[in-house]
């Protein structure tokens, strides 16, 4: 990779760092660069990667947030060195397609989870069907999500959903505060599963599908599947890869 443009969060840390960038290297538009350097936190990191999905180029995340989980550490050096020396990681989305009550349909992809949520007061009803055959005709709770093993560590780990491994081929199943079967904790699907969750009841118990930060609400059924030709390239600093970040966060305290 020869030539790289650098992406900013308008917070001051990512502002700050652009321009201590921009002293010692000579960006170039996003269509004529090789690579993409992001500046700030997982929240932007996700909106870029949505924003440039089809792209293929690789992209490089320079933490100027909080957590960081998608991002590196800033160092001194030539970015140039740093990003040619990288670790390229390949993550594939889910599709989600969700058909409203009204009879409308509405697609998007989700790069960490698709998660149905209640509307209202009124716990949720669902119906799970797996590849075509029903796993459970009811499903009492305040929502439900699908993670791939990029997102397990975020809204599915802090619902008790399980990590994943990047490369498990596995996506998570995973109930939110759960009634009705009170004691399910959830699955784990093969990456090449089909899953239609139903809305019972979609009136009285109103529901919203959300993809990453796509929300369609009023929603009466959601299909769910990983789209295996879309394909995401993080770069990742050698010793910090998303493998190893995903590993550490089950040791955690």
């Amino acid at each position: 990779m020869k030539s790289i443009a650098c992406i900013a969060d308008s917070g001051s840390k990512a502002q700050e760092t652009y321009l201590k960038l921009a002293k010692t290297h000579a960006f170039v538009s996003v269509d004529k660069a090789d690579a993409l350097i992001v500046l700030g936190g997982d929240g932007f990191m996700l909106h870029i990667l949505h924003k440039y999905m089809g792209s293929d180029k690789p992209i490089y995340g320079i933490n100027c947030g909080t957590v960081g989980f998608l991002m590196n550490e800033y160092k001194d050096g030539d970015l140039l060195e740093i990003i040619n020396s990288a670790k390229l990681t390949h993550l594939h989305p889910l599709q989600m397609t969700a058909k409203t009550s009204d009879g409308q349909e509405a697609t998007a992809i989700a790069i960490n989870e698709v998660s149905m949520l209640r509307q209202t007061s009124q716990t949720a009803n669902l119906k799970i069907d797996i590849d075509g055959k029903t796993r459970m005709e009811s499903l009492v709770c305040d929502g439900v999500l699908v993670a791939t093993p990029a997102g397990s560590t975020a809204y599915n780990y802090s619902v008790y959903g399980p990590i994943l491994p990047l490369r498990s081929n596995i996506l998570a199943l995973t109930p939110i505060s759960p009634f009705r079967p009170r004691r399910w904790r959830g699955a784990l699907l093969d990456h090449k599963a089909k899953l239609k969750i139903t809305v019972c009841q979609p009136k009285k118990r109103a529901v919203s599908a959300v993809a990453d930060f796509i929300e369609v609400r009023n929603v009466s059924s959601v299909q769910i599947s990983e789209k295996r030709d879309i394909q995401i390239n993080l770069l990742f600093d050698h010793g910090h890869s998303l493998e190893e970040r995903i590993i550490s966060e089950q040791f955690t305290h």
